[in-house]
Order: C-alpha cells, then sequence, then structure tokens
C-alpha cells in the first residue's frame, strides 16, 4: 500500500507542498483572508466584478424568483428560463447560433471531448495546455498526442500523419500561467485544411480580449464563418461561476445529447444564472474597465522592465515573474505576505521543472498605488533572492 504520508513529507521537502488559506471577505483589490489584509495580485477577477453590487442584487433577486437550488439536471426539469435567457445572451454575445449552460469548465471540457471523440479518433493539444484540457483529452478513449507549444508546423505534422479516425484539436486561448495567446488564426486556417475539429477554451480572454470583451477570437479577429467551438468559463472575468459552450446548432445539440458531463448532473442555480446575466449587461457596456485594466498592465510591464524582473512575453493580465527553484518561489510568496501582498508560487507540476514562478494577475479593481507597492516590494525581495 502506497505510504501516503512519506510522499506528502516528501512533497514539503520539494517545496511543492500545497496548502489553503481561508478567505474572510468578498473577492476584491484587497482582501482579509487568514486574519490578515492583503493586497491581492492572485485572483482571476479580472474585471473586478465578484463582488459588483449589482450582480449580488440579481442573485439575491433569482433566489427570490427561483429559490436556492435547480433540483434537477437540465433534461429533466432544472433548466429555468433565467438558464434558457442566458445561453441565448451567450451566443448573441459571442456570435454563435447556439450556447450550453457546463457546471464548471472542467467538466465542459470533459464533455466535450468525450462527447466528440473515441477510440480511434485523436486528440492533439498544445503542450501548455490546462489540465482541465489534458484530461479530457486522456479520458475520452481517443489517442491524445501533444504538439510543442504555439507550434504549428509540429501541429501540422501531427494532424498529415493521422490518417484515420476525427481530429480534435484543444487549445487555451489565452495560457494560463504564461499568459500568452494562442496563434488563433493558423489553428483555424490549419484545422480547417486538416479536417479537423478545433476547441478553443477562452476562460482567461473572454471578458478581458476582444470588442466588448467577446475574448481570444474577437482579439484575433477570427471571421464568424471559421470560429472554432468556444467554450469560456463565468468565474473569472464574469465574476460569477460555471461555463458555457458556443457553436454550431448542431454541435451544441449533439452535445446535449452525448456530453455525459452534462446529460448526469445536476443544473447549476438559477440565481446564478440571472446573477450572471447581470454581469454580461455591465461586460459589454463597460470598456472602462478593460481600458483601465491595460493600462495598469502596461504600467506593470513597463516597471518591471526597468527593474529587470523575469517576465513572460505576457500583453494579458497574468504577468508571471519566472524564479526557478520551487523552494525560493514558495520563500518569496511568503514573504510578500508578511508585508501585505499576495502572490501565488506555481511550481510543478503546473508548470515545467525549473520554471516555478510568482503569478501575478492584474485587475480593473486594483489602482496604480497598488501597483507601485507591488513593484516596490518585488524589487527588494527578488534583489535578496
Amino acid at each position: 500500500m502506497k505510504d501516503l504520508h512519506a510522499e506528502l513529507e516528501q512533497r514539503k521537502q520539494d517545496g511543492l507542498y500545497r496548502s489553503r488559506r481561508i478567505l474572510q471577505s468578498p473577492q476584491g483589490a484587497e482582501i482579509t483572508i487568514d486574519g490578515q489584509q492583503v493586497l491581492n495580485f492572485c485572483s482571476n477577477d479580472y474585471l473586478g466584478l465578484a463582488n459588483h453590487p449589482d450582480i449580488q442584487q440579481a442573485f439575491i433577486k433569482g433566489i427570490e424568483t427561483y429559490g436556492s437550488g435547480s433540483g434537477a439536471a437540465h433534461l429533466v426539469n432544472g433548466h429555468s428560463s433565467a438558464h434558457h435567457a442566458l445561453e441565448e445572451e451567450l451566443a448573441e454575445f459571442t456570435g454563435y447560433p447556439r450556447a450550453l449552460l457546463f457546471s464548471t469548465g472542467y467538466m465542459a471540457n470533459l464533455g466535450i471531448a468525450q462527447a466528440l471523440c473515441d477510440k480511434g479518433d485523436s486528440v492533439l493539444e498544445d503542450r501548455l495546455n490546462h489540465a482541465s484540457l489534458l484530461d479530457a483529452g486522456l479520458l475520452s478513449g481517443a489517442r491524445l498526442q501533444r504538439y510543442q507549444h504555439g507550434d504549428i508546423s509540429d501541429l501540422e505534422n501531427k494532424l498529415i500523419a493521422r490518417k484515420t479516425g476525427e481530429k480534435l484539436v484543444m487549445t487555451d486561448g489565452v495560457f494560463s500561467m504564461d499568459g500568452d495567446i494562442a496563434p488563433l488564426n493558423q489553428l483555424v486556417d490549419l484545422c480547417q485544411q486538416q479536417d479537423a475539429r478545433l476547441l478553443v477554451d477562452d476562460a482567461h480572454g473572454i471578458g478581458v480580449l476582444g470588442e466588448q470583451g467577446r475574448g481570444s477570437l474577437s482579439h484575433c479577429h477570427i471571421p464568424d464563418h471559421n470560429k472554432p467551438v468556444l467554450m469560456a468559463t463565468l468565474g473569472k472575468a464574469f465574476g460569477t461561476a460555471g461555463a458555457f459552450v458556443a457553436g454550431s446548432e448542431d454541435e451544441i445539440e449533439y452535445l446535449i445529447q452525448q456530453a455525459r458531463t452534462y446529460v448526469y448532473t445536476t443544473a447549476s442555480p438559477p440565481a446564478l444564472a440571472e446573477a450572471t446575466r447581470t454581469s454580461l449587461r455591465i461586460i459589454q457596456r463597460d470598456d472602462w474597465r478593460r481600458d483601465h485594466l491595460q493600462s495598469l498592465i502596461l504600467q506593470f510591464k513597463t516597471a518591471a522592465k526597468e527593474l529587470g524582473l523575469p517576465l513572460m512575453d505576457s500583453d494579458t493580465p497574468i504577468q508571471p515573474v519566472i524564479i526557478g527553484d520551487s523552494k525560493k518561489a514558495v520563500d518569496i510568496s511568503k514573504q510578500l505576505f508578511q508585508q501585505g501582498i499576495m502572490i501565488t508560487a506555481i511550481r510543478p507540476p503546473t508548470v515545467a521543472r525549473n520554471t516555478a514562478r510568482l503569478r501575478i494577475t492584474l485587475s480593473a479593481a486594483h489602482t496604480k498605488q497598488h501597483l507601485d507597492r507591488l513593484i516596490i516590494a518585488l524589487s527588494q525581495l527578488t534583489d535578496k533572492a
């Protein structure tokens, strides 16, 4: 029998042990966690909507109308008018014929791959894809192959080599640990040439990039007739929870019939759908949030370059500072927390060996003063590291 205690102790020695902190306030630029008030630079609340009063009120009104839970799966009697309205609004927002709600992005990705692929088919994925995409490929029953990060030639060679079966290419739109954007135009063209279906997970792009926050596909100007299947989450820039898949009429109807993570799970609360509908309206209306966020990204990158901080090539709110050694990254994260700044140390297996990092995420809720304080603290601690 596996010695679980020994393995846990080894993780601690390797600097890979993970611990939960307890949040005691709403999400925001400043939070209280483990009893300490800190500046928050590790949330995915990119537009500062997780504690928006209008969204709160929509949630409350939704509970008053529909109750606290859905009570059943969508295909039984849990699919409310709130769910249906949100799906229609998300489809219109993203420019697709239909959209389908899932409980989480993880479940959406698992459901897509399982429904669209079978034994004898192929799933091809960027090497830096999120774990949910990789697990989706592994559990689909298809053959999973990974291509070098952003390497269109490597993907093309792998697609050409697959002579039989369906081919599904899965990629992040914005890569969650590096912050860079996938070469979506090239991926769309290649998949059309090779008769492969493309799925883009835009968890970190939706709400942030593109016209009115329509995401990575809008940012890259992918025309409507070439759009791949889109998955996006609602717990990041939207400030609520859940996920959706957007696609053609047939693609969405097929997922309703075949995606096990949709068919065999209870629908999310209708009140959550009502809250998300309000969030969607704010995202479309408040361009200033994205404008402010972009100014913060530029401010941070400019200051980091002047200080010689080892950043990655990212123009998104995800700004990783590469430390390398896992223990050193954890130590810097702890010292920042003692100074009232919370940044998570990301270590293997989430990232490759010797690329441990501080994953800094910026939000429209941050001010320039918040950022100044961060830059000063980083310059002091990385100099000592």
